[in-house]
């Protein structure tokens, strides 16, 4: 079986604990206006075009068979994505790497031998494999291949979800799994609608079924100023959070624009908005909110 995947990252520590593997899986049901990886988003694999990279020599407009390259205004570059019947040979043909695949396909046994490259790191540290996304369960048979595996391995495995997903998914793969992290992006259901895409009437239920499951959470939160950031919404995230059992902490991530020069590689497919960055005092204002609480807080 093959998955979508779009980057494995090697001696990542920012994923869980210890030393991991990060494997990010393509395809959300989210559309987060702040989102750090608009890449992600679609569940097929595209053309990321580097501008900056391009030197407008026009090997990729003669390679492509469908003529969906093109130059206009001067030289500048247009991909028309439409007719992209994502045969690769652009890609093939630029020599300076601006043209490249968001989106590799990898079988199960390719992913575990990756993942086990690294395995003493992680016996050393605590560490293991952590899958992410996007929305990985929106390929829950992979995932749940990749995890029995390294489970049978003795690896730890940590889960990276918004939880926007039917219950029974989750439950299906909770087995093999050794701690979720999971994504939390704030309490206002019209307001998570308006940024997200999706009301969060879903990822709240789930998140207390996962309290009952006995599996470990480490609840992330993306702080994004005017969308999250007020201390009322944080109250409120933390008073609910209070009532879910196995919480090892809290995590406030800060907000950065690394996504919407991301998005431009995709041209029209993608739209990110750009937000303000918070500053190191207002996410340590935030912490307060859960630490009245008695949860443990990070800042990111």
């Amino acid at each position: 079986m093959k998955g979508l995947v779009f980057n494995v990252q090697r001696f990542s520590i920012n994923d869980g604990p210890g030393i991991r593997t990060t494997v990010f899986l393509k395809g959300c049901n989210l559309r987060c206006q702040w989102c750090h990886n608009p890449e992600s988003m679609r569940s097929n694999q595209e053309i990321q075009y580097f501008e900056q990279l391009c030197t407008k020599c026009g090997e990729c407009i003669k390679a492509c068979p469908t003529n969906a390259i093109y130059e206009k205004d001067g030289g500048k570059i247009v991909i028309e994505r439409d007719r992209c019947c994502m045969c690769g040979s652009c890609i093939e043909a630029c020599p300076f790497g601006a043209l490249i695949f968001a989106g590799e396909y990898m079988d199960v046994g390719e992913v575990v031998e990756t993942v086990l490259k690294d395995k003493k790191y992680y016996d050393a540290s605590g560490g293991g494999l952590t899958i992410s996304g996007g929305e990985p369960l929106l390929q829950k048979d992979f995932v749940l291949q990749v995890l029995r595996r390294t489970r049978e391995l003795g690896i730890h495995n940590a889960l990276d979800t918004a939880a926007n997903i039917d219950w029974k998914t989750l439950e299906e793969v909770l087995p093999y799994v050794d701690l979720v992290l999971l994504d939390i992006k704030v309490m206002d259901h019209e307001v998570h609608f308006e940024r997200t895409g999706v009301y969060n009437h879903k990822i709240m239920e789930n998140a207390k079924l996962l309290a009952d499951s006995g599996v470990d959470i480490i609840v992330r939160i993306p702080v994004v100023p005017g969308v999250n950031d007020r201390i009322e919404n944080m109250e409120e995230t933390a008073a609910f959070l209070s009532n879910i059992k196995h919480i090892k902490r809290v995590e406030l991530l800060p907000y950065h624009s690394m996504g919407v020069e991301k998005s431009q590689t995709l041209g029209d497919m993608v739209h990110i908005k750009t937000f303000k960055e918070p500053e190191i005092f207002d996410l340590e204002n935030l912490a307060h909110c859960f630490l009245e609480y008695g949860i443990k807080t990070r800042l990111g």
